[in-house]
Order: C-alpha cells, then sequence, then structure tokens
C-alpha cells in the first residue's frame, strides 16, 4: 500500500487535523516581472479559494470563519493552510505579522506553508525552525517536476535544483517538509513522470501530494490546449490509477501521501472531469492496489 499522510497528523495529536485555508494576498515572482510574468502557464489560484478564504479579511477573521465552518468535527485540531501563491515572499517581518497570531489562537496546533523553493533563504528557514520548536511546521514546496525542460515550458521561473536545496536545508532544521508534483506536464511522457519518483525518494521528504494535470479556464496551458490537444496526455481516470500505483511501487514508503488528485471546481474546469470525489479516488485506487496482492 503506501503511508496516509493524514492518517500520522492524527496518530501525532491524537485527534483529526483540519487545515483551514488561509489567502493572505501574496503574488509570485513568476507574476510581478521578478522572474517572469503571467505565473505558472497550469495556474488559476481561484481554484483554491473557499468561500471565507478572501484577503480582504485579516488572517485571524478567515481562521475563525474557517474553524466555524468545520465545526461539525468535535475535538478536532487545525492547521493553519497559507496556500495561495507563494506564502513566504515578503519580507520576514510581514511574515511574522502573519503567522505568529494564528498560532496563539485555541486549537491551532500549527501552520502549514506553501510557497516555492526559490523563495525562501537560510534566515528565512531558521525563523520557521524557531516557530518548529513549539509548533507544528510543514513548509510545502511547489516542486511540480523534476525536469527542468519541464519547468522552463511550464513558466515556473526555477530550476529542480532549487527545490532539492530548499528541501534539503528545511528538514536539516527539523522542519516538517512536503512537496507538489503534477503528473502529466506538457511533453512528459509515463517514464517521466516514474522518474519523478526516482529522483524525490533521494530527498528528505516527510510527504508529497500528487495531482492530475487539469485544464483549467483563464490558464495559459489551457488556451494552447485550446488551439492543439495535442501538447499534453490528458489521462482517463483508469490511466491515471494506473499511473499512480506505478509511481508508488518507485516511491519509498517513508514519503507519505496526502492527496492523489485535485478537484478544480466545475464551472472552471475544460477536462479531464473525472465526477468523482477525492475519497472516491482514493476508494478505487486502494481497491486496484488490494487486487495486485491477490
Amino acid at each position: 500500500m503506501y503511508t496516509n499522510y493524514n492518517q500520522i497528523l492524527r496518530e501525532q495529536f491524537g485527534a483529526r487535523v483540519q487545515k483551514i485555508s488561509i489567502n493572505a494576498g501574496f503574488t509570485c515572482p513568476n507574476r510581478n516581472g521578478v522572474k517572469g510574468w503571467g505565473g505558472c502557464t497550469f495556474c488559476n489560484n481561484q481554484t483554491f479559494f473557499p468561500e471565507y478564504c478572501q484577503p480582504t479579511k485579516s488572517v485571524v477573521q478567515q481562521m475563525e470563519e474557517g474553524i466555524y465552518f468545520f465545526r461539525r468535527y468535535e475535538g478536532q485540531l487545525y492547521l493553519a493552510y497559507f496556500q495561495a501563491y507563494t506564502n513566504t515572499y515578503a519580507p520576514l517581518d510581514d511574515l511574522r505579522r502573519l503567522y505568529e497570531p494564528l498560532l496563539e489562537m485555541n486549537k491551532v496546533v500549527g501552520l502549514v506553508v506553501g510557497t516555492r523553493p526559490d523563495c525562501v533563504d537560510e534566515r528565512m528557514l531558521d525563523y520557521f525552525a524557531e516557530l518548529a520548536e513549539k509548533h507544528y511546521v510543514m513548509l510545502e514546496y511547489g516542486v511540480e517536476s523534476t525536469l527542468d525542460r519541464t519547468l522552463e515550458r511550464i513558466n515556473r521561473g526555477h530550476t529542480y535544483a532549487e527545490s532539492e536545496w530548499a528541501i534539503r536545508e528545511t528538514a536539516k532544521r527539523g522542519i516538517h517538509t512536503g512537496a507538489h508534483l503534477i503528473l502529466g506536464l506538457p511533453g512528459e511522457s509515463d517514464e517521466d513522470c516514474l522518474l519523478h519518483a526516482d529522483r524525490l525518494n533521494e530527498l528528505p521528504l516527510d510527504m508529497l501530494k500528487l495531482h492530475q494535470l487539469q485544464m483549467v479556464k483563464g490558464t495559459t496551458l489551457a488556451k494552447e490546449w485550446l488551439e492543439d490537444r495535442s501538447i499534453v496526455k490528458l489521462y482517463t481516470m483508469d490511466e491515471y490509477i494506473d499511473l499512480c500505483v506505478r509511481f508508488l511501487q518507485r516511491l519509498k514508503p517513508e514519503i507519505a501521501i496526502e492527496r492523489f488528485i485535485s478537484q478544480s471546481p466545475k464551472d472552471m474546469l475544460l477536462a479531464p472531469d473525472w465526477g468523482v470525489k477525492n475519497y472516491e479516488f482514493v476508494d478505487k485506487l486502494r481497491a486496484r492496489l488490494q487486487a495486485m496482492k491477490k
């Protein structure tokens, strides 16, 4: 099978742990001209936002509304999840003012900060290490691909070597370290996707999020795809399950999986539309893994 990261959290805290998405109004260096314009070609950050998650609200207000939204789970604990855009892309003093009030809130046990590997430095990582002495802290890096040709193709604005550096420097400070990977980016074959597992095995990762490539309205990649459907292979659900099974066979079990698919809002998704919830996909994947053991 595979190691489930959500189960690891439950065992660590002795309770269900829910992430609450926070939008602090960041941008990215490949959006504002520092490294490029337009952002990653696959990305429309509007797919990330729950209704309560608006940058016009303070981070504390967003957290309070998120906790209220998930209140039906008695005894639940919470992680503040800075998800949208690059959440370390600001001076350190500004980040302190965002992160630290949330850690003082009742039942909030830590932070998960989504960022890019080229948007952390040693001083910032030392700060996260200080927070991690008293709280759960996860830095979640958008790696997306281990192939530099792909990273250039999708206007990512950093190299895989930068991902390696950031992950190693984060982990050696005792900070929980995660990565995000998209399977099926332009120009990547099934074997390229499996090669990602081999390369990530060399890194001190605690957690990995996978998801299928989606064509989302308003993105550069979707516009390219509408003009030429051959630029990417969009997997059927069965094909993607097969790819995930082979990926897991290559990935070392010490790297726990938090997610296999992403679900863009129906009104924003062009393709592929599989019509399944996350838990339904996981059930199908587990059934495939169980069948292989017989």
